[in-house]
């Protein structure tokens, strides 16, 4: 099976590999869409991110999904021809997280594209059947790819108690973020304000629904925001960037007793806050990492047309062309790129 290979920075290799079998509990996916992510983008670019380093060889890609081909003899729940969105973290299922439920935080789990655990850029993929979802007929398998960075918005939004009648700021308008003010909309937020330094990515989250959009490269996001609410601050703050002035900036913005949630990964990893504004107005400041439970969720919204996913795809690639892809990903302009194979 055809499969591109990141064999150093800025640089695929086509390499023809042995197409998998699945096992007993597992099913053989031929994979039809995946999303390009930034960890992906980062990769390509740095060969590692924090201390993931790429020190082998990489198939890249996470966000998937695809048609069974092949299930295993335990598998009964799927069947071949069914279409499914592939969850790309396999747990442990035994350390206290997992018992817990809080899968997502399993410290042994396999999750697809980061090292040493090879992606979905290549034509076939063996995958755990509890971590594949089927998708109704109305759902494609470009939306069920994107379940992926759906369910970081569903997470996040889930994280920060998201209530209707809220007031939620989102700062970076890029997938994620677009994503999380989708489902903040969805979760009954009515006020939703999203902040970015381009003007591009800033119209189209208008066009998108935003009801207030902020370039902080421009205007003073806290003088912004104190006359939008009245000088009540908004109930919740997403920060979706990794942006260090952004995470600094959801402090000023909050209200008291309000809630800020981490969800972008900074390029450093200390960054200075103030401690005594926290305590003094009562601040939740959470993290927010992955997700766990979500896929039916997403697959849900997608479903009854609550959240649109596609929307924010700007250009599609086949697999042959994934470098030329990569280089287009890295546009900073650019919100979201997919790739398409014909398996």
């Amino acid at each position: 099976m055809r499969t591109a290979v990141l064999v150093e920075p800025l640089q695929f290799e086509f390499q023809d590999r042995p197409q998998p079998s699945p096992g007993p509990d597992d099913v053989l996916v031929a994979v039809r869409d995946v999303g390009i992510c930034g960890s992906d983008v980062h990769y390509y670019e740095h060969g590692r991110i924090g201390d993931y380093i790429v020190e082998n060889p990489l198939v890249l890609g996470h966000e998937s999904a695809g048609e069974v081909v092949d299930v295993g003899d335990n598998v009964t729940e799927l069947e071949p021809g069914d279409r499914v969105a592939l969850e790309p973290g396999v747990p442990c299922r035994r350390c206290s997280h997992c018992k817990q439920g809080d899968y997502h935080l399993c410290e042994d789990v396999r999750f697809m594209a980061t090292p040493p655990h090879d992606g979905a850029f290549t034509e076939y993929v063996s995958w755990p059947a509890d971590f594949a979802y089927k998708l109704p007929e109305n759902v494609s398998t470009t939306e069920g790819a994107l379940c992926e960075p759906l369910s970081v918005g569903i997470h996040a939004c889930h994280r920060g108690d998201v209530e209707t009648g809220d007031t939620v700021l989102v700062t970076g308008a890029g997938p994620i973020g677009l994503l999380v003010m989708e489902t903040a909309r969805a979760a009954g937020a009515t006020d939703i304000i999203v902040t970015d330094v381009v003007d591009e990515k800033l119209t189209f989250a208008r066009e998108r629904g935003a009801d207030l959009v902020v370039n902080v490269a421009e205007d003073d996001l806290e003088a912004t925001v104190d006359d939008y609410t009245d000088g009540v601050g908004v109930d919740v703050a997403v920060e979706a960037s990794g942006a260090v002035p952004s995470i600094q900036s959801t402090l000023d913005v909050v209200c008291r007793g309000g809630t800020v949630v981490l969800v972008g990964l900074a390029s450093e990893a200390t960054v200075p806050f103030d401690v005594l504004e926290i305590i003094d107005n009562e601040l939740d400041v959470l993290g927010s990492f992955r997700y766990k439970n979500t896929y039916p969720a997403a697959i849900d919204l997608l479903a009854d047309d609550i959240v649109d996913v596609e929307g924010i795809i700007q250009f599609e690639s086949s697999l042959e062309d994934i470098d030329d892809a990569f280089q287009r990903a890295m546009d900073p302009n650019v919100i979201k790129g997919m790739v398409t194979l014909d398996s």
